[in-house]
């Protein structure tokens, strides 16, 4: 099933199949323009490894096969639908989407990892820049109305070489949003998203337990020191 299988790191210049290397940098992130992005501030991040792609359909079929996890919902007979392997899976919660990490051999990325990834060091608002052009990314504007097999948005790459980190499917990040810790963090938007909402600054949240058809995952792994 591709990149179901998890495969360790050969060492820390190499990234894992279907990873690629984030480098540590120290970064300034977050936004002033929403009470969900502040506050802006700068953090010294040490070097990761994050997933290319949202984890897939297929990717998530052999999890579910291995573990006897639950399976989406939408799920026939507990596999993916004919044809849309390549999709990214939805209907994940928080635990959901942690489960997978850890029987991958990985993790969730964290709040700032994640946004690093997308934005890189010098402050844009997308992963391609700093202008909306819907034709970058699968959301409300683009005009697909459903979900899209991953690479299908070439052109929104994001500076480190991830795809769909903006719209397609939300993503869990290891971070909660609320200091009661009722609410985790979400990343990137979904395809029914508008153009403020798949900032690569901007943070969904919901509870944990919550599932969607638009709550997905990408995963990351800490390079080994």
């Amino acid at each position: 099933m591709g990149d179901a299988t998890p495969t360790p790191a050969d060492d820390a210049g190499h990234a894992p199949p279907g990873m690629v290397l984030v480098p540590a940098a120290e970064v300034t992130l977050g936004s002033p323009l929403g009470a969900d992005e502040n506050p802006v501030h700068t953090v010294r991040l040490a070097p990761f490894y994050i997933d290319i792609h949202p984890v897939t359909n297929a990717a998530y079929a052999a999890f579910v096969e291995a573990t006897d996890h639950r399976s989406p919902k939408h799920w026939p007979d507990r596999t993916p639908p004919q044809g849309e392997e390549r999709h990214p899976v939805v209907w994940l919660s928080w635990f959901d989407a942690a489960a997978y990490a850890k029987w991958a051999g990985k993790r969730l990325p964290t709040h700032d990892e994640w946004e690093y990834a997308g934005r890189a060091t010098d402050g844009r608002q997308y992963p391609w820049g700093d202008d909306f052009e819907p034709h970058r990314c699968n959301c409300r504007a683009t005009g697909v109305d459903g979900l899209a097999a991953i690479g299908s948005f070439p052109d929104g790459v994001s500076p480190f070489g991830c795809h769909d980190m903006a719209g397609n499917v939300w993503e869990w990040v290891d971070a909660w949003h609320d200091a009661e810790q009722e609410r985790r963090i979400l990343r990137g938007g979904a395809w029914g998203s508008g153009q403020l909402t798949v900032r690569a600054c901007y943070c969904g949240r919901d509870f944990p337990t919550y599932w969607s058809n638009v709550y997905g995952v990408r995963c990351a792994r800490s390079v080994p020191r």
